[in-house]
């Protein structure tokens, strides 16, 4: 179930404009993760400092470029041949810290326990991805609830002021995605072509 990720390729392609001016402009793919973080930072602010419903749009446009640049650090990366470790790694720490921070906007709005569990399920699907490609499997995205749904879920919330129902939808959608990449990745690793892809424990 690859959710609203399987529109990533048509995305890529939408996008494809933006990221040939900014190979021309030899923009860094690293500006680019940052970038992302610091859309989070703003549709927190506007999530939690402005009303419901007036705080949607402004939320919706910085998340959407949140996406986007997500979108675009890879690729640059790639096109330009600038693909580094370093570059990986502030990329996949980029997206964690974005997935929080936007989240941390429903902190005035909702209960902390509450917050504090859509948080933690929300990154769940990201880390068992990360652990099964460690491990030699492929790497997986996509839904029922990935990066794009949750996304998707906080403008909802943003619009509407149901901070519990979509946090606890968040949280459940999350930790459902997680348990499905689990399950597809102890399927994959347990097949006799795959079984020492992981290495010593």
């Amino acid at each position: 179930m690859n959710g609203l990720y399987a529109l990533k390729p048509w995305y890529a392609d939408t996008l494809s404009g933006v990221r040939a001016a900014l190979v021309r402009r030899e923009v860094s793919p690293d500006t680019l993760t940052l970038a992302g973080v610091v859309c989070a930072a703003g549709a927190a602010v506007a999530l939690a400092g402005l009303p419901f419903g007036f705080s949607a749009p402004l939320v919706a446009v910085l998340l959407a470029a949140r996406l986007a640049f997500a979108n675009l650090d890879g690729a640059l990366a790639r096109d330009t041949g600038r693909t580094t470790r370093r570059g990986a790694l502030l990329n996949e720490l980029g997206d964690r810290a974005a997935d929080l921070i936007v989240l941390a906007g429903f902190l005035p709005l909702a209960p902390l326990w509450l917050v504090a569990t859509a948080g933690l399920a929300a990154t769940l699907p990201s880390w068992i991805s990360l652990a099964g490609a460690a491990a030699g499997a492929p790497r997986l995205n996509g839904g029922p609830v990935g990066k794009t749904e949750r996304c998707a879920l906080v403008v909802l919330g943003a619009a509407s002021g149901w901070t519990t129902p979509v946090l606890a939808t968040l949280a459940a959608g999350s930790a459902l995605t997680a348990a499905l990449r689990l399950t597809r990745l102890w399927q994959t690793l347990s097949d006799p072509a795959g079984a020492d892809l992981g290495g010593a424990r």
